[in-house]
C-alpha cells in the first residue's frame, strides 16, 4: 500500500536497531545494555509510584528529574531537557537547532540515526573522514574561509568505534565554531571520559546529550536528556510541546530521579564494565585481534586473517550474538558489548574454538 506514502517516507532509510533475538541460551552482546542491571533503588523508586496516581497525566515538563540531574552536574534547572531515550532527545535536536542553511557536519564512521535525521527532516549533511586509525581529527571540524558548518554533531566516545576524544580537543572544536551548534553526544562518557558539560557555562552553542539507557542500566525505562545553554533548552522545549508534552510517563521519572540520587551504584557498577572491558581486551587481544582503544561499555575488533561478517556468523551458530556493520571500512569490524565477566568468557572461549577450526 506504499501508494499512500507521502515522499518523504519514499525517500527514507530508517535506521536499523539493534536485534533482539529470542535465542535459548543467549549470550547477548550486540545492543550495548548495562550486564549489572538498575540500582535496586530504583526498582523501588518505579513499585513506590505505581497505583491510583497512573490514571493522572505525568508531570510534563518532569521537574522533578530536571531538578536531579542539575545538583548532579552543577547546572540550573532552566539547563536540562528531558526526552523519551536519547534518540528522541536528538531527534527534537535536529529539528530545533541543527537544520539550517549551511551543512550539518558529522564523522563518516559514527551513530547511523545521524543521516537518517537528516533524511527525516530535509538536512543537508557534510560526511567528514575519520582518520586512518578512527580517530576524529579536531582540525576537520575548524573553520575555513567561508567553510563554515551549519552545525556539528559527533558522539564522545564515538559509536561505534569507542574512540574518546579528549575534553580539551572537544572544546577546541566548540571554541572554534561559536555560530554554530555542537552538540556532543555523550551516550557512552561514563565509561571513560569527561563530560562537556564541564563547558556548557563558557559556551552557549554547546549542547550535550545523555542517555540513562547504557551507564544506568535502564534502557527498558526510555531516559534521555540534554545540558546547554537555557536559550538551547527552550529551543526544544518548543519543538517537544509541539510534538509531545507527555514523552515521559510516571514511572520513568520516579526511576530516573531514583538512578541519579544513588550515586555509589552508578559508580560501582560503571566501575565494573570497566574492570571487565580491559580484561576482554586482553583477552582478545591475545587471540590476534586488533582492538580499538575504547572508553564505552563495548569494543571494536578485528581479526587479521578471518572476515567479520564470518565470525559473528560462527558466535551466532553459538548463540552469542554481536553487532556487526557492513558500512565501508569498517566491515572487517565487530561490535561487542562488554557483558558479564562469565558472558565475556564464553565468547572468548567461542573464539578461540573458531579461530582453532
Amino acid at each position: 500500500m506504499s501508494r499512500f506514502w507521502s515522499a518523504v517516507v519514499h525517500g527514507l532509510t530508517p535506521y536499523v536497531p539493534g536485534e533482539q533475538p529470542k535465542l535459548d541460551n543467549l549470550v547477548k552482546l550486540n545492543t550495548n545494555e548495562h550486564p549489572c542491571g538498575p540500582s535496586p533503588k530504583v526498582l523501588e523508586a518505579i513499585r513506590a509510584a505505581t497505583g491510583d496516581g497512573l490514571r493522572l497525566y505525568p508531570d510534563p515538563n518532569a521537574d522533578a528529574l530536571k531538578a536531579a540531574l542539575a545538583r548532579h552536574h552543577g547546572v540550573r534547572p532552566e539547563q536540562i531537557f528531558v526526552g523519551n531515550g536519547s534518540d528522541e532527545v536528538l531527534a527534537h535536536a535536529f529539528m530545533a537547532l541543527l537544520k539550517h542553511e549551511r551543512a550539518l557536519w558529522f564523522p563518516d564512521i559514527t551513530y547511523s540515526f545521524y543521516p537518517v535525521y537528516c533524511g527525516l527532516y530535509d538536512i543537508q549533511p557534510r560526511i567528514v573522514p575519520l582518520a586512518e586509525d578512527f580517530s576524529i581529527r579536531v582540525e576537520d571540524y575548524l573553520p575555513r574561509g567561508d567553510e563554515r558548518a551549519g552545525a556539528i554533531i559527533f558522539p564522545n566516545p564515538n559509536a561505534p568505534t569507542g574512540r574518546l576524544l579528549a575534553l580539551a580537543e572537544v572544546e577546541r572544536i566548540v571554541a572554534a565554531n561559536p555560530e554554530a551548534v555542537v552538540l556532543v553526544d555523550e551516550a557512552y562518557v561514563d565509561f571513560g571520559g569527561d563530560s562537556a558539560i564541564a563547558l556548557v557555562d563558557r559556551h552557549p552553542n554547546l549542547l550535550v546529550t545523555r542517555t540513562f539507557s547504557k551507564s544506568r542500566a535502564l534502557a527498558g525505562l526510555r531516559v534521555g536528556y540534554a545540558v546547554g545553554d537555557a536559550a538551547l533548552i527552550e529551543a526544544l522545549e518548543r519543538v517537544k510541546n509541539s510534538f509531545n508534552s507527555y514523552p515521559l510517563d510516571r514511572l520513568a521519572i520516579a526511576g530516573a530521579v531514583a538512578s541519579v540520587e544513588d550515586e555509589d551504584y552508578f559508580r560501582a557498577s560503571c566501575a565494573q564494565v570497566i574492570e571487565t572491558r580491559a580484561r576482554l581486551v586482553a583477552d582478545l587481544q591475545a587471540l590476534g585481534f586488533e582492538v580499538l582503544p575504547s572508553a564505552a561499555n563495548f569494543i571494536f575488533a578485528r581479526h587479521p586473517t578471518r572476515d567479520g561478517a564470518e565470525l559473528t556468523a560462527e558466535l551466532r551458530r553459538r548463540a552469542i550474538i554481536v553487532r556487526h556493520f557492513k558500512a565501508a571500512r569498517i566491515d572487517q569490524f565487530m561490535r561487542i558489548t562488554v557483558g558479564t565477566d562469565a558472558q565475556c568468557a564464553i565468547l572468548v572461549a567461542a573464539l578461540r574454538e573458531i579461530l582453532a577450526g
